[in-house]
């Protein structure tokens, strides 16, 4: 497991922001990961029946789900004991450093033949105040490529900056948008079972799906500390311990 992120691909994150690993996440994990999003898709789908509405916050019905943070909530034991694995202790570990908590977790589906864009934009640009940038783990759960809507980075070498950039809310799909220049960006085409990690302060987009089945993915977002709200009083999201000065916290399987 040491070996899964060379030493190429650390230096690609930390120069250009992100960078791909090949075969990381097993069947197994992959098989947990598709059940626990059905269960969100279900989450959302009530939720919306309630409010009477096709529409909350950036999740659109049948056209993409945007749903997060509800392993707790929705009690999905398997998803929990991916979260704070081996596997993912040692890829954010590798990345960030020897302090790693976990921030943030949520799948983004995009419906087959409809699925909408998503605008460029930083992972802090949603945090809104001052914050130590961040890993962002995308998983795709099939295979991607341009046509179903899969994610573009943007390396820092193209974006001219490395810095958090102010965004604006896009009308009508309420994205936060942090970049409007020409630059198409890198199209990630990658696997089942390959992930891409950049920095909260890369930016990336996706296109629409524009395929015949579902594009899903599941994002998870490690820190190495705790970001708290703009006050200071309390997390912003997740502030749960996986690696501690370098020393793996594997209580948290079973009790997170």
């Amino acid at each position: 497991m040491s070996n899964m992120i060379s030493q190429n691909d650390l230096q690609q994150y930390k120069i250009e922001g992100y960078c791909i690993i090949k075969n990381a996440i097993p069947s197994d994990e992959l098989t947990i990961l598709d059940a626990s999003c059905e269960s969100y898709i279900d989450h959302i789908h009530s939720v919306m029946d309630r409010n009477g509405s096709d529409t909350m916050g950036i999740s659109h019905r049948n056209k993409r789900y945007f749903i997060s943070n509800k392993h707790k909530e929705l009690n999905l034991t398997e998803l929990k004991k991916f979260l704070f694995s081996e596997l993912m202790a040692n890829i954010a570990q590798t990345l960030i450093g020897d302090n790693v908590y976990l921030f943030h977790e949520q799948f983004v589906v995009k419906s087959a033949d409809r699925g909408m864009k998503f605008s460029w934009h930083q992972d802090s640009g949603y945090i809104g105040h001052d914050h130590t940038p961040y890993l962002t783990c995308w998983i795709p759960l099939i295979d991607v490529n341009e046509n179903n809507g899969t994610v573009y980075v943007l390396p820092y070498s193209l974006a001219k900056t490395k810095d958090i950039s102010p965004h604006f809310a896009e009308k009508g799909s309420n994205d936060l948008v942090g970049y409007t220049g020409d630059q198409k960006g890198i199209p990630v085409e990658i696997n089942r079972g390959d992930l891409v990690c950049f920095s909260s302060t890369t930016f990336h987009r996706s296109s629409e799906n524009k395929s015949k089945e579902m594009r899903p993915a599941y994002i998870v977002q490690y820190s190495p500390d705790v970001i708290k709200n703009k006050i200071g009083d309390k997390p912003c999201a997740f502030a749960d311990p996986l690696v501690i000065n370098g020393n793996y916290c594997s209580h948290h399987t079973m009790n997170a």
